[in-house]
Parts: structure tokens; C-alpha cells; sequence
């Protein structure tokens, strides 16, 4: 039996019965659509609410479709989206809406590229895994307990909520690496710059010490020479004075 018409019944969120359920559910769908179309300036405030750099990790959300959307669903999306936020159709508000409008087309760019596309859909798939897991774990726990074997991610919308919370978790887990990863990088190649830097003014300083000696070598030699010769010269013009002969005297 399907847990999830189990748990409607149980809760008494819907009569009993398959179709009873199928009534729900398109409630639920009713309410996600309605969301979708909001209008711009909601559709700004949800791009650029406070923690939307974040929130706006996850590409689908962002454009607000289920990732087993086609691409010409993404593409129509988009076109929507874009039109509702463009900073053109909201001069009260361009700052925001200009920021909103780089959120939609930077999702909508991620998805188009093959293998950005698949790490989202891998994020993802982790996070439906992981509360796939969680709800096995709990039925399992009451089954041992000898209770009935029902949660409330039986409900479709709270498994959603469950799968939309621990997915953005995982982009938020990544981005933070990614952050981390590139501050080190960062760090490392300022690194390594300034050890260029530092190099290149070495060998600056020795070239120019280099330089330096060479054009005052000519100097110091040129130096020496004209103090040789003039040393010769003096010592050639050098007179020396004789001492007066001292007469010797007579005696008588």
C-alpha cells in the first residue's frame, strides 16, 4: 500500500481512498504553482531575501522547476523569469532587481553546461538519498518498537521540505569548501608572486651593483695611474738640500 495515502488517511488531512489522495496532491501542485507565478516584486524579494546567496545555490530552485524539467521547460522558465525581474520592468527597485535578474541568468547559464548540470543533479540526488535513508531508519526504529511504521515524511510536501532543506545544506557544505579551496589558492599564489617579486629584485640589485662596479672600475684605475705618474714626477723633480760644510778650527 502507498505510505503516503497511508499517512493522509491516518492524519486525516484527506478521506481514505486512492483517488481522495490524487485530490491532495494536486492541492499540493495547486499551491507550488501558484508560488511560481509570483509577481516581480515577490519574485525579487524570494531572489534577494537575506541568506540568498545560498538559497540560490541550487539552480532549480532558483528558477523554480523540479530537475527532471525538460529544456525547453528550462528555457521557457527563464524567459519568464528574466522578463519578471529585468531591472527595465522594475526602475522602483533596479538595484535588487538587477541582482535578482544575475541570479535567474546565472542558474539558467549553470544548467545549460553539461557537467555543471550533472553536479547539481548529483547534489541533489544525495539529498533525496540521504532522506530516503533517514525515513528507512525511523520505520525500522518503530517496527522494532512494535509501532505503526508511519512518519510524517510519508507526506509528500514534508518529504519535499525535508529534501529541499538537506539538499541546500549540501550546496552550502560545497560552496563553503569552494570558498576555502579558493582562499587557499588565493594565498598560494600571492605566495609565489611575491617570492617572483622578491627574485626579480635580486637580481635587479646585483645587475645594477654589476653595472655600478663596472663604469667606476674605469674611474679607479684612471685614478691610479694619475697618481702613479704624478708620484714618478715628483720624485724625479725632487731636490734635496745639502747641509753647509762646518769649517774646522785652528788651533794656535
Amino acid at each position: 500500500r502507498d505510505p503516503k495515502m497511508a499517512y493522509a488517511e491516518q492524519s486525516g488531512s484527506v478521506p481514505a481512498g486512492e483517488e481522495a489522495f490524487q485530490t491532495y496532491y494536486s492541492e499540493v501542485k495547486q499551491i507550488e504553482k501558484r508560488d511560481s507565478v509570483l509577481t516581480p516584486k515577490q519574485q525579487i524579494e524570494r531572489l534577494t531575501r537575506p541568506g540568498a546567496s545560498y538559497f540560490n545555490l541550487n539552480p532549480y530552485e532558483v528558477l523554480q522547476l523540479d530537475p527532471e524539467a525538460t529544456d525547453e521547460e528550462l528555457k521557457k522558465r527563464f524567459r519568464q523569469l528574466s522578463i519578471l525581474v529585468h531591472p527595465d520592468k522594475n526602475q522602483d527597485d533596479v538595484e535588487r532587481a538587477q541582482k535578482a535578474f544575475e541570479a535567474v541568468d546565472k542558474a539558467y547559464k549553470s544548467l545549460l553546461e553539461v557537467e555543471q548540470k550533472k553536479r547539481v543533479l548529483d547534489v541533489i540526488q544525495a539529498g533525496k538519498e540521504y532522506i530516503d535513508h533517514i525515513v528507512k531508519e525511523k520505520k525500522k526504529q518503530l517496527k522494532k518498537e512494535g509501532k505503526p511504521t508511519v512518519v510524517e515524511e510519508d507526506d509528500p510536501v514534508v518529504f519535499k521540505q525535508a529534501v529541499y532543506k538537506q539538499t541546500m545544506k549540501l550546496f552550502a557544505e560545497l560552496e563553503l569548501k569552494r570558498k576555502e579551496r579558493e582562499a587557499k589558492e588565493m594565498h598560494e599564489r600571492k605566495r609565489k608572486r611575491e617570492e617572483e617579486i622578491e627574485a626579480q629584485e635580486k637580481v635587479k640589485r646585483e645587475r645594477e651593483w654589476q653595472k655600478n662596479f663596472e663604469e667606476s672600475r674605469d674611474g679607479r684605475v684612471d685614478s691610479w695611474r694619475t697618481f702613479q705618474t704624478k708620484g714618478k714626477k715628483e720624485k724625479k723633480n725632487r731636490t734635496f738640500l745639502k747641509p753647509p760644510k762646518v769649517k774646522m778650527e785652528q788651533r794656535e
